[in-house]
């Protein structure tokens, strides 16, 4: 799809049905399991596996902002944030359907691009884009994305298998997401004082790319799987490693203790927070949309990951009655709070 930037086509000149066929036409489908994708009442999928579905909404001025965030982008990053979810079940993303209400604001262009960074999505990660919906809305725009995954039944990991002496592991680095977000909203507020300005981001593009056009691990996923590792329970980090901490926890009814020194944080992070004075530990515990994965292993499993680049080993799974502890580098134990993001937050 390739959006004309000199156009203006307005969605009430196409219809509904003309958005619809300008959005889709020429969707092909690669995964075996889907028998049929776009074009008909229903999407037709045949399981030989255990089927995972999630679903995720990104509205307007809660989740995004179009002041900073490319339409391509968006369309990938809503995509990928899906197959996050899928991922972190230890499942593969097969199938998505996207649904999407839109204001008078956005032309069909404007759709195109979305759709053009939703179908890029889909095809660096192997999923087909089955169905969906549109239709109209008074407040901006509004996508909502359910995926449907799958997995071997015995590899399916959940919240509430992690057990004490456990190995807490995560992958990637925390916070620079959040550090992105910062950097955005800054310069915006400068841009509104004086819309000549030029934001210089210079040295942080890597936080922007995390904030703006996330990745979610489908390497980790496949890692387990030649590894032979099923993770006794796992998490994606959307809300924060506070946040998705104490959400194992409490499904599995056990503590933890969490290093601060073991947690992975990139130096472009930390020179963000430096220059903004913010803590660089509470930013990687709570800033979130990090997308990594935040999972336990079993020590059986301890050789088969010690030294593998990329996947950190950041604290252990204790007793319930120990709570929920950050050790901190001078050794002192703070309780873990869940003060990641909130979307009913005022």
């Amino acid at each position: 799809m390739k959006g004309k930037k000199s156009e203006h086509t307005e969605i009430s000149e196409v219809g509904e049905f003309g958005l619809i066929e300008s959005l889709t036409s020429g969707i092909k489908t690669i995964n075996k399991s889907t028998k049929l994708g776009v074009g008909d009442d229903a999407a037709v999928i045949k399981a030989a596996k255990t089927t995972v579905v999630t679903t995720d909404m990104l509205v307007e001025g809660v989740h995004f902002n179009m002041m900073y965030c490319p339409l391509k982008h968006l369309g990938y990053k809503a995509a990928v944030v899906n197959f996050s979810d899928v991922y972190a079940m230890n499942a593969k993303p097969e199938q998505i359907t996207v649904s999407i209400a839109v204001s008078d604001k956005y032309a069909l262009e404007d759709l195109e691009d979305l759709y053009e960074g939703l179908l890029l999505a889909c095809e660096v990660y192997g999923v087909d884009l089955v169905g969906g919906d549109t239709t109209s809305s008074l407040s901006g725009l509004i996508i909502s994305i359910t995926a449907i995954g799958s997995a071997d039944a015995k590899n399916i990991t959940y919240r509430s298998g992690a057990k004490p002496n456990d190995i807490i592991c995560v992958t990637g680095d925390l916070g620079s997401s959040y550090m992105g977000l910062q950097l955005l909203e800054r310069e915006k507020e400068v841009f509104k004082v004086n819309p000549k300005s030029q934001p210089d981001f210079s040295g942080f593009e890597y936080l922007l790319e995390r904030q703006l056009k996330p990745e979610a691990r489908k390497d980790v996923f496949e890692f387990f799987a030649e590894a032979g590792i099923v993770p006794t329970s796992m998490i994606d980090i959307s809300d924060g490693l506070s946040s998705e901490m104490l959400h194992i926890c409490n499904k599995s009814q056990c503590g933890c203790s969490i290093y601060e020194e073991k947690i992975p944080i990139d130096m472009a992070t930390a020179n963000a927070a430096e220059e903004m004075n913010l803590d660089t530990t509470t930013c990687a515990l709570n800033g979130g949309e990090d997308y990594e994965l935040l999972f336990t292993i079993s020590q059986a499993d301890y050789e088969k990951i010690k030294e593998v680049s990329g996947i950190s080993l950041i604290g252990h799974i204790n007793e319930k009655e120990t709570g929920c502890m950050l050790v901190t580098r001078n050794g002192s134990l703070v309780p873990l709070l869940a003060q990641g993001w909130n979307s009913f937050k005022e």
